[in-house]
């Protein structure tokens, strides 16, 4: 996977060079994480509109085309998506993709991690809120912690590096088990980004959170960590590293500090919507244009369009009941 230096460049109205797609494969979760989805929550996307592999592919190569060269399979829970290692196989040989990397809440991950490496994924962010089981089943609605922990040590094994662990901290839930996930990362090398909840769908809003700028600081003075002169990834977290390498400390601060001047991505919900701005409700129907009979230059004219009406920033602060769909239907 080569980027193409003569590749176009997608340049929303501001100036920000828009190269990171992220593609929800599913909307369906085999969890109900407090923050994300509401227990009953039964208004997922109708199989029957999900784009197949062969309209994922079509669609995903149009953005590289256009100079997209990061590449994330989201959901839901991807892991759920039927073939998801061979749709990540004809991703990776798409001529000018740089980087292809999944997000998973690791239940699934034991069985997946090897044939995922060999499709062609270079790494791999894996949510992880608690390492209590109490804590962990509150959160998500099940007992299954001893899967995800085998999912990472499965994904060690088959070689992903970096292993990406994100946390949301949830004020008077998990706040209090950040060390112990901090010294979980140390011992095994893993980096731990630490996320602030959004409000997202009522369950979003309905998550208190606490000032991770602060508390970043804070940690990395009490394990000693140096500050990273630059960023991981296409995030945009905020790094501290271990001196002898390895570990690595992250915040994600969309409501204490937000990054949207710098932000680089948009995202393709699991039925072709693009979604804009992961707090604005600004959208274009791809999946819709490709079924109509679209041709490969009107979905071209379609994506340039719509990253020219890409909104400034979110209004997570100032607006915070504007979102009503939940995380999953977006794409995390």
């Amino acid at each position: 996977m080569n980027a193409d230096p003569a590749a176009p460049a997608l340049i929303d109205p501001f100036g920000r060079r828009i190269d990171y797609l992220r593609v929800s494969v599913t909307d369906r979760c085999d969890l109900r994480c407090t923050y994300c989805l509401p227990k009953g929550f039964k208004g997922f996307e109708e199989p029957a509109n999900w784009l197949s592999h062969a309209e994922m592919s079509r669609l995903v190569g149009l953005f590289v085309q256009l100079g997209v060269a990061k590449l994330r399979l989201t959901g839901g829970e991807p892991l759920l998506r039927r073939g998801i290692s061979e749709l990540a196989g004809r991703l990776a040989a798409l001529p000018g993709l740089r980087d292809l990397s999944l997000s998973s809440n690791g239940t699934q991950l034991a069985r997946h991690a090897a044939e995922l490496k060999a499709a062609g994924v270079q790494r791999l962010n894996i949510s992880l809120d608690s390492l209590d089981e109490g804590c962990f089943a509150r959160i998500t609605g099940r007992d299954c912690l001893a899967d995800v922990l085998d999912g990472l040590m499965a994904a060690k094994q088959a070689g992903f590096a970096p292993i990406k662990l994100n946390m949301v901290v949830q004020a008077g839930v998990n706040e209090v088990e950040v060390e112990r996930m901090v010294a979980f990362a140390i011992e095994h090398g893993f980096v731990l980004r630490l996320i602030e909840p959004m409000p997202i769908g009522d369950s979003g809003r309905a998550t208190a959170g606490i000032d991770l700028s602060q508390l970043g600081q804070r940690l990395a003075q009490r394990f000693a960590l140096i500050p990273e002169l630059k960023g991981q990834g296409a995030g945009p977290a905020r790094y501290w590293t271990a001196p002898q390498g390895g570990m690595s400390l992250g915040v994600i601060t969309p409501m204490s500090q937000h990054f949207c001047a710098a932000c680089n991505r948009v995202r393709l919900s699991v039925d072709g919507t693009l979604y804009l701005c992961l707090g604005q409700e600004d959208k274009v129907a791809l999946g819709a244009q490709l079924r109509a009979g679209a041709t490969d230059a009107e979905l071209r004219a379609a994506i340039v369009a719509a990253i020219a009406i890409k909104p400034e920033r979110h209004e997570f602060n100032t607006a915070p009941s504007k979102i009503i769909r939940f995380m999953s239907q977006t794409g995390g």
